[in-house]
């Protein structure tokens, strides 16, 4: 049976490109995003929303279409060595390609275009959104429950500025570029200190190293 889905929203956010976007929604509390509406969903439709502080987005994950999916999966956590079932794991690789993050909303504009703004994003620039709906605590948050190969949150990075770099960028922009990179961008399986990973992000070329677990700055230039 065929079902068609069609986007009611689009995300726009600082992250321009997979790599270097957080595995998981709210590990990047910087990383803000605009979920536009599209026309034909006026105020109406989030009459009442602006009353919950979280929101579940759901999406898809439209860059990863094109590369299909698999029944097994290699997830980050496990070092990228051992396979999972990919309904074991948030793979994009997924039959659907559909997503859900759970974001905190920070305020809604009810203009021409109504706009929910939401931090702890994980969504690439672009992403079609499918579906909102409000997060109630009482009924979905379930503290105690087993977590299968997934326990606690991963370690973060160090991140320093090599040379004073970065130093006249928005505290905002600053602490979205360190947040993400704590994240530990990198293939789990790759650890080569002298490599400079290039990442895009809001209006930023940024490039950095990652030695033991530190990982440092060594250029942020205006992206092209």
């Amino acid at each position: 049976m065929q079902h068609t889905i069609a986007a009611i929203a689009t995300a726009r956010s600082p992250y321009k490109q997979k790599f270097g976007i957080a595995r998981q929604p709210g590990l990047v509390p910087a990383a803000e995003v605009c979920i536009e509406l599209q026309p034909e969903f006026n105020a109406d439709s989030v009459r009442g929303l602006a009353d919950f502080e979280y929101l579940w987005i759901s999406f898809i994950f439209h860059d990863a279409v094109s590369e299909g999916w698999s029944p097994l999966v290699r997830p980050p956590r496990l070092g990228g060595r051992q396979k999972m079932g990919v309904f074991a794991t948030r793979s994009p690789h997924r039959p659907n390609h559909l997503g859900l993050s759970l974001l905190k909303l920070e305020r809604i504009e009810t203009g021409k275009t109504v706009k929910l703004y939401c931090s702890g994003a994980d969504l690439l620039d672009g992403t079609p959104i499918v579906d909102i709906k409000p997060y109630i605590p009482f009924v979905e948050a379930k503290p105690e429950a087993a977590s299968g190969f997934v326990s606690g949150k991963p370690q973060e990075l160090a991140v320093i500025w090599a040379n004073g770099i970065g130093a006249d960028l928005p505290a905002n922009e600053r602490a979205l570029i360190a947040q993400s990179i704590a994240q530990d961008p990198r293939p789990a399986y790759q650890d080569i200190p002298e490599r400079v990973y290039v990442m895009n992000i809001s209006a930023y070329e940024v490039k950095f190293q990652i030695q033991n677990d530190t990982a440092t700055v060594i250029a942020v230039e205006y992206a092209d």
